[in-house]
């Protein structure tokens, strides 16, 4: 390749046009990449103190600031750069006679991305614009990668949520939501240590999983060369330290539950556990809307918020209700234990539920609550007196023993706290778990295990307490209206950009398969694939005639959007452009193999005149295809496999298949 060939492949690469600014520097003797540096101001102070400045004054006040290039403008033998630091922007007003030739030709030759210091006056120019009329600079960072472009900024989700970095630069109104949520958690800290707790830490490996029902992560612990989970509650640890004595503790930490992924979840996620002797669910109510109001108050300035257009009252005294009288308020019918079980079966059939055979009474009530309830409880509501059969660690209701001493908080259909006037019954307690391990036994993952050095801790005895699980993740999406989880957690998990493995079919495409024009298909690069171990299902021997099987329509759905759907772990919720010109909900029951946001934009194959059918409470009209083998599993059983049937983006909505 000859240089000029070279020079216009750099010139294409404005990565590597940078590096070769960086080597250029590297070679001139300069550290590109900066030392520390003592400044006189934030570029905020700056905005604040000289905003008197009128049109055209200036100042022999010399200042010394730092920040990245946000925008560049060379006009001859002056040069304005606007310059960003901790979310505030200030312009710097750069001439050549202030800077010299040399020195003014090496700030144009910085980059847009670029970390610099500047030291000059204060001024305003004739325009109105609060300025640093620079009298020299230096390079504190080279950056060698180019924000987004200006006006159109970072805007793909899924690349924002990877490349957090970048999106706080672009976004303000982002780096805006994580400093509401850093002054959501400091008021919590302040109000529960004004209350008198204290803050403690408690470990995040348990040799047992316990405190809730939920499916862990598994990691193993070298040196006692056994199995260990992450924690998926602090509940157990925490209710250790009031039998030591502390008789007021909380928690703000990670919890780690393996599960799905949705708006609302995300299966490592924050949470505030506080538990004080002596107190009950009624002092635990009073601590978690004061909690919550502090919250309000420090993030937002009010208790009357919005989110997502709809106004939502924290202040005054908030509801309370029991389960059984919101569930009968919602399904125009008594929900009770006076009810037989068959009959409540039938009310959550009615209202689009399935009841399992082993559900008891009170497993019922709890789902007939959220078919019917739940999300209508728009204004703080606290939702007291759960069955037994769904709290293993509350304690029993004096008057009703088939009631617990529990509640939780719902605000706009969403849970945001659960508490409990805790069971300090060492054999009570005992009975429970055993139950549980019943219940891993019958194939339930979720269900806890039997905590002997617990039930040890108890019988040293605890006081009577109270106790309360905070969501943090759901209290600040609240408190800065963003409708998912992963718009408030600065690092949100995400599928591989390249699988582990090197699969590339759920991969997003790559670089060069997105420049390939529309209407050519990009070249196969993927590993050849063993098919050795994969089990498929025999063929179907008996025959079905042409006309039967003629009448399936089988046609092309583009997928306009996907959501879990709420209270579901399995269903994923479609909405389809089959080509008719109105959207077509489909329900399928794939979540475990796709999460929402990787399936939206694609092509799709769907059966689009099966009658509508209702699941969870929602017409389903049609159904998805997908292709379904086995393959030997980590245990030696057979583990089932599904891949959705997926078609060129070329292939309009609606064409039908023959």
């Amino acid at each position: 390749m000859t240089e000029l060939e070279a020079a216009e492949v750099i010139e294409d690469d404005p990565i590597e046009v940078r590096k070769a600014k960086r080597a250029a520097l590297i070679a001139a003797g300069v550290d590109p990449y900066g030392h520390a540096i003592k400044r006189s101001h934030s570029v905020g102070e700056l905005n604040e103190q000289y905003a008197h400045l009128g049109d055209g004054d200036s100042t022999e006040d010399a200042v010394t600031i730092a920040g990245r290039i946000m925008a560049k403008r060379v006009q001859g033998k002056i040069a304005f750069l606007e310059l960003r630091e901790s979310g505030c922007d200030i312009q710097l007003f750069c001439r050549i006679n202030a800077l010299g030739d040399e020195r003014f030709a090496d700030l144009c030759d910085l980059d847009v991305g670029d970390w610099i210091a500047v030291t000059g006056t204060m001024m305003r120019t004739r325009r109105g614009q609060l300025s640093v009329a620079v009298d020299s600079f230096e390079l504190m960072s080279k950056s060698l990668r180019p924000l987004p472009e200006k006006f159109h900024g970072l805007t793909d989700k899924e690349t924002r949520y990877r490349q957090r970095y970048v999106d706080l630069v672009m976004n303000p109104e982002v780096r805006t939501t994580f400093e509401r949520r850093f002054k959501i958690v400091s008021a919590i800290r302040r109000y529960m240590e004004d209350e008198g707790f204290y803050e403690v830490e408690t470990p995040f490996l348990h040799a047992i999983i316990g405190g809730a029902n939920a499916k862990p992560f598994i990691t193993h612990f070298n040196a006692l060369d056994r199995d260990y989970y992450l924690r998926i509650a602090t509940e157990l640890p925490l209710k250790r330290l009031l039998v030591g004595g502390f008789e007021k503790v909380f928690e703000i930490g990670r919890q780690f539950r393996n599960e799905g992924m949705d708006p609302y979840h995300n299966p490592e996620f924050t949470t505030m556990e506080a538990y004080a002797a002596f107190s009950d669910l009624d002092g635990m109510m009073d601590l978690t809307e004061g909690c919550i109001k502090a919250a309000a108050e420090a993030a937002c300035g009010s208790l009357q918020i919005e989110y997502q257009g709809t106004p939502v009252d924290l202040s005054g005294t908030w509801r309370r209700a029991t389960m059984m009288e919101l569930a009968s308020e919602h399904a125009g019918e008594e929900v009770s234990f006076d009810r037989s079980r068959e009959e409540l079966v039938a009310i959550l059939e009615k209202h689009g539920g399935h009841a399992e055979a082993a559900w008891g009474k009170g497993k019922l009530i709890s789902e007939i609550f959220e078919a019917v309830a739940e999300e209508k409880l728009i204004q703080p509501t606290f939702v007291i007196d759960h069955p037994l059969e769904i709290s293993p660690l509350a304690k029993k209701d004096p008057e009703n023993p088939e009631l617990t001493q529990r509640f939780e908080l719902f605000i706009l259909g969403h849970e945001y706290a659960n508490a409990f006037t805790e069971l300090n019954d060492p054999v009570d307690q005992a009975e429970r778990f055993r139950a549980q391990v019943a219940a891993k036994d019958m194939g339930d993952d979720e269900a806890m295990g039997f905590d002997a050095d617990y039930i040890r801790a108890l019988e040293y005895g605890m006081p009577p307490a109270g106790g309360v699980g905070i969501g943090i993740d759901r209290m600040v999406m609240l408190l800065t209206d963003a409708p998912s989880i992963r718009d408030v957690l600065l690092f949100p998990h995400m599928k591989d950009e390249v699988p582990v493995g090197g699969n590339a079919a759920s991969a997003a495409p790559s670089a060069a398969e997105a420049a390939v024009p529309t209407g050519e298909a990009p070249v196969a690069s993927a590993a050849p694939i063993d098919f050795a171990d994969v089990v498929i299902e025999p063929l179907f021997s008996d025959e079905v005639d042409f006309d039967t099987f003629s009448k399936s329509d089988f046609r092309a759905v583009k997928v306009k959007e996907c959501a879990a759907v709420p209270k579901s772990k399995k269903l994923l919720q479609f909405t389809l452009d089959d080509g008719t010109g109105a959207d077509r909900t489909i329900l399928s029951g794939i979540h475990a193999y796709y999460e929402p946001e990787e399936l939206v934009g694609r092509t799709l194959i769907a059966i689009t005149n099966l009658p509508p059918r209702k699941m969870m409470g929602i017409d389903s009209c049609g159904m998805i295809i997908s292709a379904v083998h086995e393959v030997p599993g980590e245990d030696g059983e057979s583990e089932e496999r599904l891949n959705l049937l997926m078609v060129d983006d070329r292939i309009p909505a609606g064409a039908k298949l023959y």
